[in-house]
């Protein structure tokens, strides 16, 4: 559900730049190293983005006025040409917490760094990752490899989905732990994406 930025009111410093036309481009905004704070600062700047639920679940809690039931969703948003979020959400509506979570996975959106760092390869197209990179969340360990284009993406589904999203189409995947975790498996797989943008390729240090 996009917002209509006649209705949208900013009320940080980076939505009102945004909203006046100051701000132009999401790389700014990543750039600046300021927190997004407002899901309509993205939903006007990638206005393409999509967004896929990857795990809703019932979480039950016993209170003095009874049992209460909620729900508990996992979202990822990506444009499939190098933007990704990770969200979660939490409500009495599976609707509600759906939204919640695509809300927070815009706030939580990152630029993923693509490139061919397979030695297999060797082109240089942006079809894969430029380095090896490992995330972590939970008991679950992610890494992940560049791989030669055409082996499309060696791994899970859950994987595979927060990929598609970020725009890779080519990587070996290698994970350990409790990877029926789909929270875990999503958030490790994310991490590690988040992990290229730290890695410096080419020129000076």
């Amino acid at each position: 559900m996009a917002y209509e930025q006649a209705e949208w009111i900013p009320l940080t410093g980076l939505g009102k730049a945004v909203a006046a036309g100051e701000i132009t481009s999401i790389d700014e905004v990543l750039e600046s190293g300021k927190p997004i704070k407002e899901p309509q600062i993205v939903d006007i700047l990638l206005p393409d983005l999509e967004d896929e639920v990857l795990d809703i679940n019932m979480v039950q809690r016993m209170t003095d006025s009874g049992r209460r039931v909620k729900f508990r969703t996992v979202v990822v948003v990506g444009n499939r040409n190098g933007y990704i979020g990770f969200g979660q959400g939490k409500d009495a509506q599976v609707g509600t917490a759906i939204q919640k979570a695509i809300e927070d996975a815009k706030i939580n959106l990152i630029k993923v760094r693509r490139g061919c760092g397979s030695w297999e390869c060797g082109c240089d197209a942006m079809h894969s990752i430029p380095v090896e990179v490992t995330g972590k969340a939970g008991s679950v360990r992610v890494t992940l490899k560049p791989a030669p284009q055409g082996i499309g993406l060696v791994t899970g589904d859950i994987p595979k989905k927060v990929l598609q999203l970020a725009g890779i189409r080519d990587v070996w995947a290698f994970n350990k732990g409790q990877t029926r975790t789909t929270i875990n498996f999503a958030k490790a797989t994310f991490e590690a994406l988040k992990k290229t943008n730290m890695v410096r390729t080419g020129g000076p240090e």
